[in-house]
C-alpha cells in the first residue's frame, strides 16, 4: 500500500460511520439505533459479512437469524460460510409445528417461534440479530434453538446497547457486538 492511499477503515468505524439515529421511535424519548444505511452500503455491508464469517468460519454449522434484520445479516453470513439459514419469527409468521417462546422487550412482551425441524439434533448454530439491548431477544432465541436440538455456539449482533444490560441474560454465551455503545 502506497502512503497515499487511506487505510482501510475498521470494521468498526464503518459500521459507527453508518449508524443512523431516529428520535421518538418507537415511541417518544427513545433514540433508535437504526442499522439500514449500513445495510444499503453494498461495500460496508461485504466488509460486515466477511468479518463475521471470519470469526465462525467451521465453527458452525447453521446460522439463525432473528427477524428481521437478522434475516438479512444471517442469510449473508449463511451464505458467506456455505451452510443453511434459519428463520427465527414472530408469532403465527411460520407455516408447519413450532417451538414458541414468550419474552419481555423494553416496550411489552413478544412471541418468537422456530420450526420444530429446523435444526438437526447437535447442530452447531450461530444466532444474528442487528442489536443487542435488553438480551430478551437473543435469551428468547438461544431457548428456541435449544428446544429444537441446537447448540448455541455464538451470539452476534452488529450493535450492543450495553447501557441496557443484555449481556446479564445471556450468562454463560459467547456474545461479540462489532459495535458496543
Amino acid at each position: 500500500m502506497t502512503g497515499d492511499a487511506d487505510p482501510p477503515a475498521s470494521i468498526h468505524d464503518l459500521v459507527v460511520g453508518l449508524l443512523r439515529d431516529v428520535p421518538d421511535f418507537p415511541e417518544p424519548g427513545v433514540l433508535f439505533k437504526d442499522v439500514s444505511p449500513l445495510l444499503a452500503d453494498g461495500s460496508a455491508f461485504v466488509a460486515l459479512v466477511d468479518d463475521v464469517a471470519a470469526r465462525y468460519s467451521g465453527r458452525v454449522d447453521i446460522v439463525a437469524g432473528i427477524e428481521a434484520r437478522g434475516f438479512v445479516l444471517g442469510g449473508a453470513v449463511a451464505y458467506a460460510l456455505g451452510i443453511g439459514f434459519v428463520a427465527v419469527r414472530k408469532a403465527g409468521k411460520l407455516p408447519a409445528a413450532t417451538h414458541s417462546v414468550e419474552y419481555t422487550l423494553e416496550y411489552g412482551s413478544a412471541v418468537l417461534e422456530i420450526h420444530r425441524d429446523a435444526l438437526a439434533a447437535g447442530a452447531r448454530v450461530l444466532v444474528i440479530d442487528d442489536v443487542l439491548a435488553t438480551g430478551g431477544t437473543a435469551a428468547a432465541t438461544s431457548e428456541l434453538v435449544e428446544r429444537a436440538g441446537g447448540e448455541v455456539v455464538a451470539i452476534e449482533v452488529v450493535l450492543e446497547l450495553s447501557f441496557l444490560h443484555g449481556r446479564g441474560k445471556l450468562t454463560g454465551r459467547e456474545v461479540n457486538a462489532v459495535v458496543t455503545l
